[in-house]
């Protein structure tokens, strides 16, 4: 698990930005395939991904990168648990929304954050989003809408589904994931990736363990089979460390709006793995939609390249 780490690590020198983010969309990919499969609460598998995450990066970071944990400054570390606070408030609304509508639906409506990135990146960061970037933005949101058209208008063919509550969620999601994403791209300029990610990682844990304590249900925080506790530890390696980690890395070299649009290939990405493993057969709109999603990251990333 610590050689895992380890090649994160190594990307200051041996990957490009755009590389790595190619490796992180293929990873977050399976994220919704991993959830899916789990059978505990949506607050439980959240919580033990970010907790997992968060034990494998802490050895690294309380001993190779001691001293840039101490010289985190108080604003510094403010911001580090707003971003993971947003981080929590994003599992927390996404894992639920998987229970109530179909994977292509939430991980299509989950990365409609580029718009929010956009406009926050534009108000708080003072990015200047180039015309051909926002047109690649447009371009792929219109192919998320068309994915997930079919959900929109066909009542739920599963029992218990609730479409319409499932991508409210998902969008909320979105939100939070904008706010990760934006906090991220400003602190990450100035700390090392994996202390940041570790102290990210830390807040979120806290916050979903309240979460999980204080939700109404009685939550269960032991008693899962053992498949059940792979699949967590996957949540953790897969998107967790190859994922969100090599985004956050890729947020110090690239702007947050091309981040933002880059992973709306997971949509795409998630989508096969549904039909593969799951038998979640896509329909017309959804396969036509995923086509023009991987249009607009084309666009977009190309927009970067020529500013």
């Amino acid at each position: 698990m610590f050689g895992m780490v380890g090649m994160v690590e190594r990307m200051e020198d041996e990957v490009s930005p755009m590389t790595a983010l190619a490796v992180a969309i293929v990873a977050v990919s399976t994220s919704a395939i991993l959830i899916e499969l789990s059978n505990a609460p949506s607050i439980v598998k959240a919580l033990y991904r970010s907790l997992f995450t968060t034990l494998l990066l802490a050895p690294f970071a309380v001993t190779r990168y001691r001293d840039d944990l101490r010289t985190f400054s108080p604003r510094d570390l403010l911001i580090a648990v707003v971003t993971g606070c947003a981080l929590a408030g994003h599992f927390i609304a996404w894992f639920e929304s998987l229970d109530w509508t179909t994977v292509a639906a939430s991980v299509t409506l989950v990365q409609s954050q580029p718009l929010f990135v956009a406009f926050g990146a534009w108000a708080l960061l003072d990015e200047r989003v180039t015309r051909k970037t926002m047109v690649g933005i447009l371009v792929a949101l219109l192919g998320m809408v068309a994915m997930s058209f079919g959900d929109f208008l066909s009542p739920a063919t599963v029992a218990g589904q609730r479409p319409l509550y499932g991508n409210g969620l998902a969008v909320v999601g979105a939100i939070a994931a904008a706010g990760y994403v934006l906090a991220g791209r400003s602190l990450r300029q100035r700390v090392s990736l994996i202390p940041y990610v570790t102290v990210v990682y830390g807040v979120s844990t806290v916050v979903l363990f309240g979460a999980a304590l204080t939700s109404g249900a009685q939550v269960s925080l032991a008693a899962y089979r053992p498949t059940e506790w792979v699949l967590f530890l996957g949540m953790a390696v897969g998107p967790g460390i190859f994922g969100h980690t090599v985004i956050n890395w890729a947020l110090k070299y690239v702007e947050s709006s091309v981040v933002s649009v880059t992973l709306l290939g997971e949509p795409v990405g998630s989508t096969v793995l549904a039909l593969v493993i799951l038998g979640q057969v896509p329909g017309v709109a959804t396969m036509v939609g995923g086509a023009v999603v991987l249009g607009g990251i084309y666009v977009a990333s190309t927009g970067r390249e020529s500013r």
